[in-house]
């Protein structure tokens, strides 16, 4: 199972499809102060990035994984809609 939710952290690891996004979006939603970890993400449908990228949750961990390096920039920025200053 690429995520697995735990009480407040979702642990996502490996490649998450896109039937994950929405079950991603819902339960951040449930809760505001939830966190996902990111460490063993490798890739994921942009659906999920997308929830990730809108939603903005707290990360416990980051990625490991060199190729998600725009993945932890993006969710590190203030403002998310940087293309419309």
């Amino acid at each position: 199972m690429p995520v697995a939710y735990k009480k407040k952290v979702a642990v996502m690891t490996g490649h998450c499809e896109i039937e994950e996004a929405e079950t991603l979006f819902a339960w951040l939603n449930e809760e505001t102060s939830r966190q996902v970890n990111l460490k063993a993400l490798t890739s994921a449908h942009t659906a999920v990035y997308q929830v990730l990228l809108e939603k903005k949750p707290k990360v416990s961990v980051w990625p490991e994984a060199d190729a998600l390096f725009w993945l932890t920039e993006m969710m590190q920025r203030n403002q998310s809609r940087v293309w419309f200053e």
